[in-house]
């Protein structure tokens, strides 16, 4: 995928993702703009819909990089395309690892025992060798027969034959992992679809803590959604207890406290993470700061003092994200936000070994966190 570089007053528009990129020979600080990936969730609510009405095609492929949509397909199409009845004698699953073409072929070629259909699935596709050896299937597949298959974390060579035949025959779906400015909505409808409200703090808490492991945040929706009773709005009381996230030592809250240039709290959350390492690790820290002064870097650039437009400009869906970066912008003008960034890169290299000592990461958070305030 392509990288734009820009200048921050000449960004483009707000259909763009940004953040900052340091370049060091030129020792200044540039933004890149990538557009942003579709949302699949449209295209799977379209299969299941289709599913759901018996509409079937004899081809389905799912591939890419974000395994939630990819994996909610492959649920569905194992446990309720069939009947129990007839999944004794026309379920067929297949493992790409252990798969062997000619045995995928057979099966797809048999005939529905008792049933208008039968489905044969290849879970872990990508993992199967000599996969082009199905193209002859998928020229001419069995329409009694609908098969599917998962091939994850990649995409099949779009120069191969295969992939054409899949383009002209079957249903293709292609994922790509979500961009971390995407989770917040993406969360939030899937809290309403369970038929849930949360509070923002509770889903930054959440998000800041998961990251875009789409899986995972809705596997721990689904725990909290048991535990919660009667009750309907999930608060970051229920996000400590059930997630396991201190709702007040946790990179949200050493956020708050940078952007408000409070540094005894800041190192009472530093202290918390070197008591507790796996809370929250220097790997996930450096990041989401990053990407925090990223977006109070944009801000400085835009006109506007509105949250909802300024959210808008910088590719975010929702004004709560804004709102500490506009407080960080406001408390640390330009200069001081471009020093954070370069802060942040420095001690980012120095965590991996560059250019330093052995150091403690609490450390080398603690010595950033004072150059960075001060």
């Amino acid at each position: 995928m392509p990288i734009l570089l820009y200048p921050l007053k000449t960004s483009p528009s707000a259909s763009y993702i940004g953040e900052s990129l340091y370049h060091p020979e030129r020792k200044r600080i540039y933004f890149y703009f990538i557009l942003q990936p579709k949302v699949y969730s449209l295209s799977v609510e379209k299969i299941l819909g289709d599913w759901k009405k018996k509409s079937f095609k004899p081809i389905y492929w799912f591939e890419g990089e974000e395994e939630y949509y990819i994996d909610k397909l492959i649920n569905y199409a194992e446990h309720s395309i069939l009947t129990e009845a007839e999944k004794a004698f026309n379920l067929t699953v297949f493992y790409g690892k252990d798969a062997d073409w000619t045995a995928v072929i057979n099966a797809c070629r048999r005939y529905p025992m008792m049933s208008e259909k039968q489905v044969v699935l290849l879970k872990e596709g990508q993992q199967m060798r000599d996969i082009d050896k199905l193209e002859p299937y998928v020229q001419n597949p069995l329409p009694s027969t609908i098969f599917v298959v998962s091939y994850k974390e990649k995409k099949v060579d779009g120069r191969s034959r295969l992939a054409r035949t899949l383009k002209e025959k079957g249903e293709m779906l292609s994922t790509k992992k979500m961009y971390d400015s995407q989770l917040p909505e993406w969360t939030s409808e899937l809290v309403r679809s369970k038929g849930f409200t949360i509070t923002q703090k509770a889903l930054m808490l959440l998000i800041d803590h998961i990251g875009n492991d789409l899986c995972r945040i809705d596997n721990e929706l689904e725990k909290i959604a048991i535990n919660l009773s009667n009750r309907k709005n999930i608060t970051e009381d229920d996000i400590e207890e059930f997630v396991g996230v201190s709702k007040e030592y946790n990179v949200f809250e050493l956020q708050d406290a940078l952007c408000r240039k409070d540094i005894p709290k800041a190192i009472r959350i530093v202290q918390y993470f070197e008591s507790n390492p796996k809370a929250a690790p220097i790997q996930l820290i450096l990041p989401s700061l990053y990407s925090f002064f990223s977006k109070a870097y944009m801000i400085l650039g835009q006109s506007s003092k509105d949250e909802k437009t300024i959210a808008a400009n910088i590719g975010l869906n929702s004004s709560f994200q804004v709102r500490e970066p506009m407080v960080a912008a406001k408390n640390y003008q330009a200069s001081g936000v471009e020093n954070a960034l370069l802060l942040l890169h420095e001690y980012n290299l120095r965590s991996i070994g560059v250019n330093t000592v052995a150091t403690e990461d609490a450390s080398l958070l603690k010595e950033m966190i004072i150059k960075m305030v001060i």
